[in-house]
């Protein structure tokens, strides 16, 4: 018995002190110090921020400019206090600081700017050149036909704001957008419009009606086919929207040819980003002559045929009006020549087959074209047609779709 204790002793005592040095000693979890919301870097000329993955390099001008306290920035009419004129241009911060995901800045004489980091971010240059302005569908015959995008009814459109939203949201995603069973009338046209924006006033009128009268200097006063186009080229700011409703048409022909310029525009960038470039830097002049009984109009507007955000480069406009483009007077006589072969392939694209959607406006469907994105024109056709319609500004849509929540 005795030896049996003596070998416990001597073999197993020391496995089981062991054993329960490890079961008596606590447990300590491992905490880790969370990471830095923000790591700053000051420079001579800026502030340089990182943050969620964004590397943002902050003005010092800028952010002083940009502070949102209430004496530099007034919150109730989102408008700036600050005199941007009196700010020093080599102004720096004498203290900077995290906290709370904002960034602290203490400036000489004491004045502190209190800026949320994500708010940094989202409009930082380096954030807005990562993100898209309006977000887009773009199409041709078949992606649009396939997207059974639901036109709205008259009486609901009139009535609910939701019915209006749904609107909207297809008119930014694929730059037209249609309502049915519109009132054959220009009153209910114009009230169908105003429902969405306000009426631009332009020198054919408010609201117009016309026919193949051949009453305006203007070949859509015709019935000769109309190869695709954007309107009013030729004015600075060229018209945003156009509204169309067919109130009469008492032949054949006339079926409205519709072409996304961002989808042809987004082609060309693909195969020839040399021609993109060319075409949205180049600016050429469109006119419109007029000389009629009690019209007299000379009208002129210059631009690049494809309008790019420079930050981002986002097509954001297509001016493309062969009809009134003016003498191109404004390329040097080197670059010209490259000039009109970007134009051809831009025509080219444009003029594939795949690329045209072909509609026909009847009486009580009302469509509204982004002018700024969607070119439009027409076959030919016979017999009376009358149209009447008007064109909208771009900001007050822009401005009702806001209103909904949707970006644009």
């Amino acid at each position: 018995m005795f030896k049996m204790f003596r070998r416990f002793n001597t073999h197993l005592r020391p496995a089981v002190k062991q054993l329960f040095r490890h079961t008596l000693i606590p447990w300590r979890p491992k905490i880790q110090s969370a990471a830095p919301p923000a790591a700053l870097h000051l420079l001579d000329d800026c502030l340089v921020v990182h943050y969620k993955g964004t590397r943002m390099h902050l003005n010092y001008v800028w952010l002083r400019d940009h502070c949102r306290s209430a004496a530099s920035y007034n919150s109730k009419t989102n408008q700036r206090n600050l005199d941007t004129g009196a700010i020093d241009l080599s102004i720096r911060p004498d203290h900077t600081s995290v906290e709370d995901d904002h960034l602290l800045l203490t400036w000489p004489g004491g004045h502190v700017s209190k800026y949320a980091l994500s708010w940094l971010a989202e409009n930082s240059y380096e954030g807005k050149k990562q993100s898209i302005i309006q977000p887009r569908i773009l199409w041709n015959s078949d992606i649009y036909k396939n997207a059974n995008v639901p036109h709205a009814k008259w009486e609901k459109f009139m009535s609910c704001d939701d019915e209006l939203k749904k609107f909207l949201q297809n008119y930014l995603l694929y730059g037209i957008a249609f309502v049915e069973d519109v009132p054959v009338t220009v009153e209910a046209t114009e009230a169908v419009t105003q429902r969405v924006s306000l009426i631009r006033e332009t020198t054919y009128g408010r609201m117009w009606c016309f026919t193949s009268d051949f009453s305006r200097g203007d070949s859509a006063y015709s019935q000769l086919a109309l190869d695709r186009h954007t309107d009013t080229s030729y004015f600075q700011e060229p018209s945003g929207i156009q509204v169309f409703h067919c109130l009469k048409h008492e032949g054949t022909g006339g079926r409205t040819l519709l072409v996304d310029g961002f989808y042809t525009a987004d082609k060309l960038r693909q195969h020839s980003a040399e021609s993109f470039e060319l075409l949205s830097r180049v600016h050429i002049r469109h006119e419109y002559i007029e000389n009629t009984d009690g019209h007299q109009n000379h009208i002129t507007g210059t631009g690049p045929l494809i309008n790019v955000y420079p930050w981002n480069s986002e097509v954001y406009m297509i001016r493309y009006n062969n009809y009134d483009r003016a003498v191109i007077n404004t390329i040097p006589h080197d670059v010209v020549q490259r000039w009109y072969a970007a134009h051809r392939e831009l025509t080219t694209e444009l003029r594939r087959l795949e690329n045209e959607l072909w509609v026909k406006l009847t009486p009580g469907k009302v469509i509204f074209i982004d002018n700024w994105r969607v070119m439009h024109g027409r076959e030919s056709f016979t017999g009376l047609r009358q149209l009447c319609g008007c064109y909208l500004t771009r900001d007050d849509v822009l401005s009702t779709a806001r209103g909904f929540g949707l970006q644009a």
